[in-house]
C-alpha cells in the first residue's frame, strides 16, 4: 500500500538524515490523516494519490511565488519537495494516450461542448490519477465539439 511505502521511505530518510525528505513526507502524511479524519475511513491507494496530488499543487504555488519573488533558497527547497512527491505517483500518461481515451469516452457518450464537466469526471475516473487535470481539460476540450 502507498502509505505504508511513504512511511518507511521516511523512515529510511530519518535514518539517512535527510532532513529535507522527512519534513515533506511528514507533511504528506498529515495531510493524509487529516483527510482520513475528514471521510472517517482509511483511504486506499486512489484517494492517497489525490492528496498527493493536492499536496502538489500547494507546493507548485509556493515555490512560483518564491521564484517571484527572488527567493532562490527557499524556491529551490520547494522544487526539491516537488520532486519528492512526484516520485509516489504513478507514471504520467502522454498527450497521444490520454487523446485515445477521451476520444473512446466522447464517442461512447456523444457528448457535445455543453458536456464538458460530464466528459471530465468519466475520463478522470478512467485515467486513475496517471495525468494531469489541467492537461485533460485541454484535450477534452480540443476534442469536444
Amino acid at each position: 500500500m502507498l502509505a505504508e511505502r511513504i512511511k518507511h521511505d521516511m523512515t529510511a530518510a530519518m535514518k539517512a538524515g535527510d532532513k529535507d525528505k522527512v519534513s515533506c513526507l511528514r507533511v504528506l502524511l498529515a495531510a493524509i490523516k487529516n483527510r482520513e479524519k475528514d471521510l472517517r475511513k482509511q483511504l486506499d491507494d486512489q484517494e492517497i494519490i489525490a492528496a498527493i496530488r493536492s499536496e502538489i499543487k500547494q507546493v507548485t504555488e509556493s515555490y512560483e511565488q518564491f521564484k517571484g519573488g527572488h527567493r532562490e533558497d527557499l524556491a529551490q527547497k520547494e522544487f526539491k519537495n516537488l520532486q519528492i512527491l512526484r516520485s509516489y505517483l504513478p507514471a504520467e500518461m502522454n498527450d497521444e494516450e490520454i487523446t485515445a481515451i477521451v476520444d473512446a469516452v466522447i464517442s461512447e457518450t456523444g457528448a457535445t461542448k455543453k458536456d464538458l464537466g460530464k466528459i471530465m469526471k468519466i475520463v478522470l475516473a478512467k485515467l486513475a490519477g496517471r495525468a494531469d487535470g489541467k492537461k485533460v481539460n485541454v484535450i477534452v476540450s480540443s476534442r469536444l465539439t
